[in-house]
């Protein structure tokens, strides 16, 4: 006999109705790259951005690779110097069997101002910096290099002085070539001895800059006004759409069974559209032919000065992308890690309210997080990077691409496809979302690279 005086509430819990939530998901985010692009409707599938003729610019970057503990060029990747562009394979492959391994240490003086430039360097691994003297005789920083890139190929090419200092930042290694191997190769290759000429005698135009209009300004006499017109790329690029799909499977006795409070078939697409749209934010920052970070221009990029991403960083990006920039977008340990090195200057960032959250700002452009930039090595001491966009087509920046309507359509460039019911009684439904993202103009988006997210301050 019980001695309780009324009823249990675990008993009386069997009468009573659950209030229930809708399926939680980890993995979606606020997915702010999304939010910030502003979106073109896209017609038949293809867009084609038409640019003014520019002078060509590689990546900036010369590959290597290790064979049995060897550091060595990929030969392929010399066609990144201009008078190696239509160099054959031979001539290739002799110039990169002829680089020889560099080791230095941090501090150490790579090549003096002034001092012939007798070997190109490649920098394998670590970071260096570009000094030279002043106009009033005061050392000035030109620029931090690093991995995968060379030095000076114009002083080199022609045998003239080193126009700045190299100084090592970080300990390394680097592959050198000695302009003899280069005179050596050319002297027994026609083609290429006379591409080295071309390139060694020429004035040429600032690499990327493009192709100008002649033109006459002025307020006295009556000069003939030269004539002009202006240049278009032969072949210009062109975006497809990609795709991130699935397909949901939904059995007929869930749908009909256990529809009641919420719809299982709805709730079953939510998730998965939300899926597709995180898998969306990450290819249009990673995926390797069209992804941002994959098509900044060599100019823009820029190389950490110490290691953490500092306010001067930040301010060197800005000098990249200085018409109108939009958005900076890096991994929130990165953000965290800007954080740190502003609150040990004392020159904490401005929060400002976008998209319904409060954000870091710099210089008034906001900061967003996003957890689809990399983050490479150990996570609590790995690199990552900040990327700087421009946004819109009327301003010559970023933007993002989807169809202008496709069939069942249930958002804007998202299917969700009936594909029947199988003998198991099971619905398929295939779900598709079509996307790309591109870059009008080079000077709508620059990179910080090498940005250390583990450095800790003692602020007492």
């Amino acid at each position: 006999m019980s001695d309780r005086l009324s009823l249990s509430p675990d008993v009386a819990r069997q009468l009573a109705t659950a209030t229930k939530t809708h399926p939680q998901m980890r993995g979606i985010t606020p997915r702010y790259v999304l939010r910030a692009l502003p979106w073109v409707d896209v017609e038949a599938g293809v867009y084609r951005v038409n640019r003014r003729r520019s002078f060509v610019l590689g990546d900036d970057r010369i590959s290597t690779y290790t064979q049995d503990g060897d550091r060595r060029v990929l030969p392929e990747d010399l066609r990144e110097i201009p008078y190696l562009r239509e160099a054959d394979g031979t001539a290739l492959s002799q110039l990169a069997e002829a680089f020889e391994e560099v080791s230095f240490e941090a501090g150490q003086e790579l090549v003096a101002e002034g001092a012939s430039a007798e070997k190109l360097w490649v920098l394998v691994h670590g970071r260096a910096e570009k000094r030279a003297c002043g106009r009033y005789g005061d050392d000035a920083l030109i620029e931090v290099i690093g991995d995968g890139q060379y030095f000076d190929l114009d002083a080199w090419s022609r045998s003239e002085p080193m126009p700045y200092q190299v100084k090592a930042i970080t300990s390394g290694t680097a592959l050198c070539l000695d302009r003899s191997a280069l005179a050596r190769v050319a002297d027994g290759d026609p083609a290429l001895h006379s591409s080295l000429q071309a390139y060694t005698s020429a004035d040429r135009p600032a690499p990327g800059a493009e192709v100008p209009c002649e033109l006459a300004a002025g307020h006295t006499g009556e000069p003939d006004l030269p004539g002009t017109y202006v240049e278009y790329e032969d072949a210009p690029r062109e975006y497809h759409m990609t795709l991130a799909q699935t397909m949901l499977r939904v059995h007929t006795r869930v749908s009909d069974l256990y529809n009641e409070p919420m719809d299982q078939t709805r709730t079953q697409a939510d998730l998965t559209v939300q899926a597709l749209r995180e898998r969306q934010e990450w290819s249009i920052l990673n995926h390797r032919d069209f992804g941002l970070f994959h098509n900044v221009p060599a100019g823009q990029r820029v190389q950490t000065l110490g290691g953490p991403p500092t306010p001067d960083d930040l301010d060197e990006l800005l000098s990249r992308v200085w018409k109108q920039p939009g958005y900076f977008i890096a991994h929130p340990r990165a953000i965290a890690a800007f954080g740190r090195e502003c609150t040990r200057r004392g020159v904490p960032p401005v929060i400002d309210s976008r998209f319904g959250s409060p954000l870091l700002t710099w210089r008034g452009v906001p900061l967003l997080p996003s957890d689809k930039v990399r983050l490479t090595g150990p996570a609590g001491a790995g690199t990552s990077e900040i990327l700087l966009i421009r946004t819109g087509e009327a301003e010559r920046g970023v933007v993002g691409l989807r169809p202008s309507g496709v069939p069942d359509e249930i958002e804007p460039g998202l299917s969700m496809k009936n594909m029947g019911v199988d003998s198991k009684g099971i619905t398929s439904y295939l779900m598709t979302a079509y996307f790309n993202a591109a870059v009008l103009v080079e000077d709508a988006i620059a990179v910080l690279q090498n940005v250390e997210v583990g450095i800790y301050h003692d602020y007492s």
